[in-house]
């Protein structure tokens, strides 16, 4: 291979689940992943402190809407970072913060809205990526399909 083919596939490679793809996509899990889970678990310890006045943009109630936020932040996380049922897990994290974003920061500068704003960046490409060869869902898939 050429130097010129291998910038072309540098820039444009063939496949996106090659082993540096996966490897890039585990540490974005795991680094993502594990930083979001720290704010779930926060909730979690100070559930009883946070429930009567956590943010209800969905008039469902404050505590109900803090548990669905902790399983967004916990339980999905843990799916996101094992890339267990992985575009499942990421559809609740990704409503929390499109929520955080767009509804209970709305009319705020963008200071308050940025971290929410750059996980939502960050799933939505992780969305489209999927999670990479080195997932459970890759495992089950390959040997569902008899590759193992």
């Amino acid at each position: 291979m050429n130097e010129i083919q291998m910038k072309h596939r540098f820039l444009f490679p063939a496949s996106y689940n090659d082993l540096k793809s996966s490897i890039l996509l585990l540490f974005l899990r795991l680094a993502f992943g594990g930083m979001l889970m720290t704010h779930g678990v926060n909730k979690w310890l100070n559930f009883d402190s946070l429930k009567d006045r956590f943010p209800d943009p969905l008039h469902v109630g404050s505590c109900v809407s803090l548990s669905m936020v902790i399983f967004a932040e916990v339980v999905c996380c843990l799916g996101f970072i094992t890339g267990t049922l992985f575009r499942l897990a990421l559809l609740p994290m990704m409503f929390s913060m499109f929520m955080i974003v767009f509804v209970v920061n709305e009319g705020q500068p963008f200071a308050p809205r940025e971290l929410a704003a750059l996980y939502l960046s960050l799933f939505l490409v992780c969305f489209a990526a999927g999670p990479g060869s080195m997932s459970l869902d890759r495992q089950w898939i390959r040997r569902m399909m008899g590759n193992a």
